[in-house]
């Protein structure tokens, strides 16, 4: 789709992988550094699944002027409907504060509101005043969400001991349960002692699914499959990974690892999605799932896991709790797209 905004003379059409240089060299004169190996691999993501991307460049007479890109969000952090997630805005220093990035946003939202889509999210840091601005002004506001995150560094101490929530129980949406709960008897704590935790593999898909489905009562199997195909397809970004006990999936957590949307300075690690089979309930089968998360990502030198958790799920809320995260300094908002 091609639209012509008389208002700078700029053409808006999609993005493709012969942008790439421009998009970097913009994204590195605000950012201060490059990012091309994040940007690249948004691009070929575009490409494989473009139905899943929305992606659009602003151009003028001396080229590439401004982008934006966005990604289908299908059931991320309990979602019942697709959204958007905007990741990236960027122009050309000429042209900041004439409209540009509004004009990118609106076509962004119109090919949202075309795909069914009613919601677009995005986060940012709290200190980012030019950020903040500019959501304000293309109509964000700050969503019913907090970001939690976890620091990987020397100080990092997994909790040696299995304290109870304190947060009430079955509050979260289908009533998630408390995967962080102390262990109640031997048999419980035997079931975790036999738990081996293996990275996630194509053959996993239908357990995933059905534990996933056992918990928010919808089936999010075409979610999860394309959460899988993501991960398997960049080894970059493959830190999913199942509990098994005596062979049987257990639990799982899917989780990317990237360097990108606004302000990152350092590869953080986003839990996506995290299930325990109900028949494994408070074996503290979630807990051994992040504890060998944030081994991988140690390794993978990934400083930070970071998480998004609805306001009204306390339960879940209190799980990250308990397993180390704390409030991030990120700001999560919402712009709702009407129909």
């Amino acid at each position: 789709m091609t639209t012509a905004t008389a208002q700078s003379s700029l053409t808006i059409r999609a993005l493709n992988r012969g942008d790439l240089p421009a998009v970097v060299a913009i994204d590195a004169a605000i950012e201060g550094r490059t990012r091309r190996d994040y940007v690249e691999r948004r691009l070929a993501a575009a490409v494989r699944e473009p139905a899943m991307h929305a992606q659009f460049a602003a151009v003028d007479a001396d080229g590439l002027a401004g982008y934006i890109l966005g990604r289908v969000l299908q059931g991320e952090f309990g979602r019942s409907g697709p959204a958007l997630r905007l990741e990236m805005v960027g122009l050309r220093g000429d042209l900041r504060g004439q409209g540009a990035g509004a004009q990118l946003f609106g076509v962004m939202a119109d090919w949202g509101r075309r795909h069914g889509i009613r919601n677009v999210h995005t986060a940012v840091t709290w200190s980012d005043a030019g950020m903040l601005h500019w959501l304000h002004s293309v109509g964000f506001e700050l969503a019913p969400s907090y970001i939690l995150e976890a620091a990987l560094d020397a100080s990092t101490r997994w909790p040696q001991s299995d304290e109870a929530v304190s947060l009430p129980t079955g509050h979260g949406v289908g009533g998630e349960i408390d995967f962080g709960a102390p262990q109640a008897n031997d048999d419980e704590r035997l079931a975790l002692d036999r738990a081996e935790v293996t990275a996630m593999r194509p053959a996993d898909l239908r357990e995933i699914a059905r534990i996933d489905h056992g918990i928010t009562g919808r089936d999010r199997g075409s979610y999860i499959a394309a959460l899988l195909d993501e991960t398997l397809e960049d080894s970059a970004i493959r830190v999913s990974l199942c509990a098994r006990v005596d062979g049987a999936i257990a639990g799982f957590v899917m989780a990317r690892a990237d360097l990108g949307d606004f302000g990152r300075t350092a590869p953080v690690a986003v839990v996506d999605t995290i299930g325990v089979d109900i028949e494994h309930a408070r074996t503290g089968i979630g807990r051994r799932l992040m504890e060998q998360l944030f081994a991988n990502c140690g390794e993978l030198n990934v400083e930070r896991v970071e998480t998004l958790v609805a306001s009204r799920d306390v339960e879940l809320m209190g799980f990250f709790q308990h397993v180390g995260f704390r409030p991030s300094q990120r700001l999560a908002f919402i712009h709702r797209l009407a129909a």
